[in-house]
């Protein structure tokens, strides 16, 4: 491959970081830079692959609503937590292996995969019979959503230069914006119509056919390399990132849940994770010859920035969006209205992702823009923090419009910068790590709100009621199921709304307190050149 202008500069804002693609141990791969499709057959391609992003997008917010039912028909209440968790976490450990495996597999074999396990997971989930089979098919569903997502936005930089990347990336997200923003309201209206098992079952052919037509339409070849493609999958670095996030999310989800903090499970499983952490690291930078993340990348200032800036994010985002809805039904309303509320934040996301796409697009420039959208996402957090059971619904809508609106635009932004920082043979693995920090944020963001809501919950609960008779029993049942709230004894209603309302509000504080941390690091970003080809030749400009 011939050798890039960037390579004679100096690796400051101009230049990407590793413009070669040689490994630690001198074992040198070829990306193969195809030539820019035309309109017609990037329009056929995108469009295959953004029906699995649409799908995926759904069935992360499908279970907003289902949620609460799932767990009222297994009588659990705190699988409301794994629910959610079990597809994140799944997400958080497959999305960082998707660049690397990719790049030796090819991304259509990657796709195919993607779908098999999305709709086998979602038959499992629709067929399940006990809570056990019920968490392993969102496990499995995790595994295909994460590849579909993250492999689309792999090819998409593979075929569109960055200058337009932008534009492409705004209308995948409105895929993905229209796919969310219907999971919670389909998701409630099946479930009011006909149960929730066939929220799942629905999606099965649908990922079937997203299949068949990414298998006859993608053609992005594979790095080529004189090594074989399995001793180029890096085992051990793949095994101790999904050692981390499953120690930390068992630790995080049981403490003060199932357990008491103080428990030996969450004692034991936090520091391990760390420890697991540590391996992964000294793995990635010493051993492994072709890393599945390298992790010198993720020190560039550009790069950590945006990287930190999704975590944050992506963390307050679940926060909001698994516990508007518990918000809502607390309230009284089904869960297809309870849903309903999600629209403007997926309407938002559409618009604000889109439209920074297209400045980047007409300017080049993305920094100050990232900065704005950051803290008008912050601005619609702190304003859902002070929302009441007694508050109109019109500023609601606002609200999560505008934390919708902020949160697209981040996505197109910090996507465009870490891409940009970092030389063509690694923008797929470098976009692997910012799904990681997105997938490992919603996660940790889950079990937080979780730990909040629950803990907050209970202590109000005890603080109205501890001296009422069987005031245990009603608790734990209050606790458990939202049907308790339309058999509470005399005299409870008033409290036990009230205690809902604290804990609330206690997840949206939380969210806003990581919203800030946002503002703070999406700072630190350093404006790149954004090139108009795909070998991104000419068009510089100065960083900053």
């Amino acid at each position: 491959m011939a050798e890039s202008p960037d390579s004679t500069r100096r690796a400051d804002e101009e230049t990407p970081l590793l413009n070669d693609a040689t490994g630690q141990n001198g074992s040198a791969e070829q990306t193969i830079i195809v030539d820019e499709p035309s309109n017609s057959r990037l329009v056929i391609t995108l469009a295959s692959i953004y029906v699995g992003v649409f799908l995926g997008a759904l069935d992360s917010t499908i279970i907003a609503t289902l949620a609460t039912p799932i767990s009222t028909s297994f009588n659990s209440q705190s699988l409301l937590s794994w629910l959610a968790s079990g597809y994140l976490i799944a997400n958080a450990a497959c999305q960082p292996l998707a660049g690397r495996l990719t790049d030796i597999f090819s991304r259509r074999t990657g796709l195919v995969f993607s779908n098999v396990m999305f709709a086998a997971g979602n038959l499992i989930c629709g067929l399940a019979k006990s809570e056990e089979t019920m968490i392993a098919g969102r496990v499995v569903a995790g595994m295909g959503g994460g590849g579909l997502m993250a492999i689309s936005t792999f090819v998409a930089s593979d075929l569109v230069p960055l200058r337009k990347r932008g534009v492409v990336q705004g209308i995948g997200n409105i895929c993905f914006g229209t796919g969310a923003g219907l999971g919670g309201l389909f998701g409630g209206w099946v479930n009011d119509q006909w149960g929730w098992r066939l929220a799942f079952l629905v999606q099965v052919p649908l990922v079937i056919l997203s299949g068949i037509l990414v298998y006859f339409v993608v053609r992005v070849p594979a790095k080529k390399s004189d090594k074989s493609a399995l001793s180029r999958v890096d085992f051990l670095g793949s095994l101790t990132i999904v050692t981390t996030l499953v120690l930390l999310l068992l630790g995080l989800n049981s403490g003060g849940n199932n357990v008491p903090w103080t428990h030996p499970l969450v004692l034991v499983s936090l520091p391990l994770s760390a420890v697991s952490l540590a391996a992964f690291i000294y793995i990635e930078l010493y051993v492994a010859s072709e890393p599945v993340i390298p992790v010198r990348l993720l020190l560039d200032r550009t790069v950590a920035s945006a990287c930190l800036t999704n975590w944050f994010c992506t963390m307050v985002l679940f926060m909001v969006v698994f516990y508007i809805p518990l918000f809502y039904q607390a309230k009284g309303l089904s869960t297809t209205a309870a849903g309903a509320r999600l629209i403007p934040n997926s309407i938002g996301g559409s618009i604000g992702s889109l439209g920074a796409g297209i400045v980047m697009n007409k300017t080049g420039k993305y920094k100050t823009m990232g900065i704005g959208l950051v803290c008008t996402f912050t601005l619609g957090i702190g304003l859902l923090s002070t929302l009441t059971f007694t508050t109109p619904e019109g500023p609601a809508f606002v609200y999560m419009f505008l934390m919708g609106f902020g949160y697209g635009g981040m996505l197109t932004v910090t996507l465009l910068a870490v891409i940009s920082a970092v030389s063509h043979d690694h923008q797929a693995v470098i976009t692997s790590a910012t799904y990681a920090f997105r997938s490992t944020g919603s996660t940790i963001g889950v079990t937080i709100a979780s730990a909040v809501y629950q803990n907050t919950l209970k202590s109000q609960l005890w603080a109205r009621f501890s001296e009422y008779p069987n005031a245990a029993e009603e608790i734990s049942r209050i606790r458990d199921s939202f049907d308790e709230l339309y058999h509470l004894p005399e005299g409870w209603l008033t409290g036990v709304l009230e205690s809902y309302e604290w804990a609330l509000r206690g997840v949206f504080l939380t969210a806003l307190s990581f919203a800030v941390l946002a503002c703070v690091t999406s700072a630190f970003m350093r404006q790149h050149t954004l090139h108009s080809s795909l070998d991104r030749r000419g068009s510089h400009s100065s960083g900053s």
